[in-house]
């Protein structure tokens, strides 16, 4: 079930990630969920994380 979550960021990041997001084809919701998919699993894997939130958390 898909939940509103309202977050209070820079206007520059919040810029710069429309424009990656719109770049890559995919909203800024989903780029936020996957990232906060991966950062909140018990044990992660480098290989287990996709190529997108490596490019996001610098892996």
């Amino acid at each position: 079930m898909d939940t509103k979550l309202t977050i209070k960021l820079d206007r520059t990041i919040i810029e710069k990630a429309k424009k990656y997001a719109k770049s890559k084809n995919i909203s800024l919701s989903r780029i936020i969920e996957s990232y906060l998919n991966a950062i909140t699993r018990d044990e992660i894997q480098n290989e287990e994380i996709s190529p997108l939130v490596q490019s996001l958390s610098g892996i």
